[in-house]
């Protein structure tokens, strides 16, 4: 009787002990849950990013917290021209366009005659483009409604745009904190992983490192030089729209397409539009853009990583739909991270049990 006592007792105690740890826990992730996503991101540009903060300590003989913050100040600096460019351009963009409105001087440059040679939607897309520069009021009165749903989603779009940026700014600054930080928060990493999996902290950690590099730089980065080629051939080729072009472009690279898929439209556009010799210099140099990555790969750490193709897809595309922009790049790397753990794990399983069955014979 008195050991069942001291039994329940102990189970009560435990429970009870369980209980206030997982609601400490609970509460801790309720009040940094805003946060997560943008310290994640955060730690994985400081991973990216500190063998940069490396060769300047031993290049230039500059302390590395020195370096680590001068490139966070860079960084920043990189995300505010785009995101002030941005704020600008849209805003004079739209106090012109609502002017040439009201004035009734805007102009919509007539369509090519060639359009009527396009398959099926030839004659479509051609008397539509000759409604629009002819009549523009006519053709928005007759399509008021689609054009509303279209303003609607590109003010919505945009608007999320303008926030990533905000985001990003936010998570490069972290990233100075943690490459300022960087032996003590390697070490609090090991420690943590060690006692998940004893002997094997310092292992993961490493494979960790790699891992986020290699996906950073041969994924995201290739997506990232993709896109500024891509922006500089549709500034080059006069397309309107050119923050909008650069970030299909970025996000169908991420996911590991062609980007010429993000390009179709304004490659019909520059042939419905433009002279047929501007048209197909584009169109080549959208080509060579969407081909680049076999050049830019190679040279970013091999292939970039030895991770599936649809692992990064599903990661992007996941980590998009949960958290919008920035889980784009945060779902890739952590589900290729987690991929690359996982198969580490197994490895090693199977090691084990081979060497405990060759043993045993």
């Amino acid at each position: 009787m008195p050991n069942n006592s001291n039994f329940t007792s102990q189970a009560i105690d435990a429970y009870i002990k369980i209980a206030a740890i997982s609601l400490l826990i609970f509460w801790c992730y309720s009040i940094l849950k805003p946060f997560i996503l943008l310290v994640v991101w955060g730690g994985i540009i400081a991973t990216a990013l500190y063998p940069i903060v490396i060769w300047a300590n031993s290049k230039f003989s500059i302390s590395k917290s020195k370096a680590s913050a001068a490139l966070t100040i860079i960084g920043v600096l990189l995300l505010l021209i785009p995101l002030i460019a941005l704020s600008t351009g849209l805003y004079t963009s739209g106090s012109a366009l609502f002017t040439e409105v009201q004035a009734g001087t805007i102009a919509i440059p007539t369509p090519n005659v060639s359009i009527k040679d396009w398959p099926i939607i030839g004659d479509k897309a051609y008397a539509f483009g000759l409604q629009a520069s002819s009549n523009l009021e006519s053709m928005l009165t007759t399509y008021s409604e689609e054009v509303k749903s279209v303003v609607s989603k590109l003010a919505s779009l945009l608007g999320s745009l303008g926030g990533s940026f905000i985001q990003f700014i936010i998570s490069t600054i972290i990233a100075g904190a943690f490459m300022v930080n960087a032996e003590k928060c390697e070490r609090a990493f090991v420690l943590v992983a060690s006692r998940l999996t004893r002997e094997h902290g310092e292992g993961l950690t490493s494979l960790s490192k790699t891992t986020i590099r290699s996906v950073v730089q041969g994924v995201i980065g290739v997506a990232i030089i993709q896109s500024m080629l891509a922006g500089v051939g549709v500034a080059l080729a006069g397309i309107p729209g050119l923050a909008l072009w650069m970030f299909l472009v970025l996000i169908v690279a991420i996911i590991q397409l062609p980007p010429i898929l993000a390009l179709l439209p304004a490659i019909i556009y520059a042939f419905a539009f433009d002279t047929t010799t501007t048209a197909v210099i584009f169109l080549i140099w959208c080509i060579v853009v969407s081909g680049s990555d076999a050049i830019l790969k190679p040279i970013l750490l091999g292939r970039g990583s030895d991770t599936p193709i649809l692992v990064i897809l599903l990661g992007a595309l996941g980590g998009m739909a949960m958290s919008g922009i920035i889980g784009l790049f945060v779902g890739a790397v952590i589900l290729s991270l987690t991929y690359q753990l996982l198969t580490v794990w197994l490895d090693s399983e199977t090691e084990t049990k081979t060497k405990t069955e060759d043993t045993s014979r």
